[in-house]
């Protein structure tokens, strides 16, 4: 007969191909939060902007000077509410877990990494794909970055609109509204940026092909 800590151990780890186990979701929220915060560091250190709410971060960042950890953080604090009525609380910590992670790493690695200068629309394409591929885990695991992926992910779960493609149409407005604060290259590489990762979350993000809850 198993021990308590056997049991206790075993519902940590044990996973199936319907249901992630609780060490599945923890290894997905931060590898997820790790990769959103390389890309922003990449964007970031090419002077780029983006979509969402860490596009609204980089516009504060931008125009007043304060660090993008501190507005990424502060800025998706009004979308918890959405999170915990629309996709439940388990969700919402979830998010917060990846939220403050990504906002904490983002301050952490360009210092680490040393980055100097990467050219824009390098920095947009990769950027945008190594963002994309975290917001998949995130999502994958029933999380995400806040905001405006809290948004998507509730009307693809509601109506079946594609999540990459909802987020996509907001990115798009985000990034336009950036005119006044860089130059039109800049904006034209943060675009490519946003199409790479919203790409990569339309074409892989399907309930149809991936379960796992």
């Amino acid at each position: 007969m198993a021990t308590p800590t056997k049991s206790a151990f075993a519902a940590l780890m044990t996973s199936s191909a319907e249901r992630h186990s609780i060490a599945d979701d923890v290894q997905g929220v931060v590898s997820g939060s790790m990769l959103a915060a390389l890309g922003i560091t990449l964007l970031s250190s090419a002077g780029l902007l983006t979509g969402g709410v860490p596009g609204i971060a980089f516009l504060i960042h931008y125009a007043t000077g304060f660090s993008f950890g501190a507005c990424f953080f502060a800025a998706n604090l009004p979308f918890y509410y959405l999170a915990f009525r629309r996709m439940g609380l388990v969700f919402m910590l979830k998010t917060f877990a990846a939220v403050a992670i990504t906002a904490t790493l983002s301050e952490v690695l360009p210092r680490a990494l040393g980055l100097t200068h990467v050219d824009p629309l390098i920095g947009a394409l990769f950027g945008g794909l190594v963002i994309g591929a975290g917001l998949l885990a995130l999502f994958r695991h029933r999380g995400s970055l806040g905001g405006i992926g809290i948004l998507a992910l509730y009307l693809q779960d509601r109506f079946g609109w594609r999540a990459g493609f909802v987020q996509l149409g907001f990115d798009c407005a985000i990034v336009a509204c950036s005119c006044l604060l860089a130059s039109p290259y800049i904006i034209a590489c943060s675009i490519a940026g946003a199409l790479v990762m919203n790409i990569t979350l339309a074409v892989n993000h399907r309930k149809d092909r991936y379960i796992a809850m």
